[in-house]
């Protein structure tokens, strides 16, 4: 009677291919889709009550890298990177700062310093709003960002490497044209 129960074991076990020599092939390998990419900045709302100069400019492209950077480090509990980039880049944000605030001495006289810190809450809550609505993905795709900044070896190139990057911005904001080249000099007769 053993000999019957084993054979009639062995029987279905080859019967399921689990007695063959070959292990059973692994599953097919799952492919994960890559993340979607992050949202775009969206258009600004409000439009700057007149143009920027240059270096204004820089200094518009500037406070929303580090308004963005700040936002990634409180979202993304990486502070301890966010304050490497500010002792780094001290002095061009110190004139960052003095230049923003010229634009906005220029555009709005004695309401200067109020308008300038509405500002610089606008830019934050807008960003903030952007990380929301990417969600979990927002860290993945904002803290590598930090690498690349850091890499920057002149304070000299933060306007550029700001500029060139898809940072939310809370002002609409048009550069003025060029001034008009001087007047040749008149002969005197």
């Amino acid at each position: 009677m053993r000999l019957s129960a084993l054979s009639l074991l062995v029987a279905a076990l080859a019967a399921s291919g689990l007695a063959g020599c070959t292990p059973p092939p692994p599953p097919a390998p799952v492919a994960e889709a890559p993340p979607p990419p992050p949202p775009k900045p969206e258009p600004p709302t409000q439009n700057a009550p007149m143009c920027v100069r240059t270096p204004e400019k820089a200094a518009f492209d500037v406070s929303a890298l580090k308004s963005n950077l700040m936002v990634t480090a409180v979202t993304c509990k990486t502070e301890d990177r966010y304050n490497a980039f500010i002792r780094q880049f001290q002095p061009t944000l110190a004139t960052n700062e003095k230049a923003l605030g010229g634009y906005f001495s220029r555009a709005y006289g004695k309401r200067a310093l109020a308008q300038q810190d509405d500002y610089i809450t606008s830019l934050a809550n807008a960003q903030s709003q952007l990380g929301i609505k990417y969600g979990s993905l927002f860290c993945a795709q904002n803290v590598g960002m930090f690498d690349e900044v850091m890499a920057i070896k002149s304070g000299a190139d933060l306007p550029a490497f700001a500029a060139n990057k898809p940072i939310q911005q809370a002002l609409a904001i048009q550069e003025c044209p060029p001034p008009p080249p001087p007047a040749p000099a008149k002969k005197k007769p």
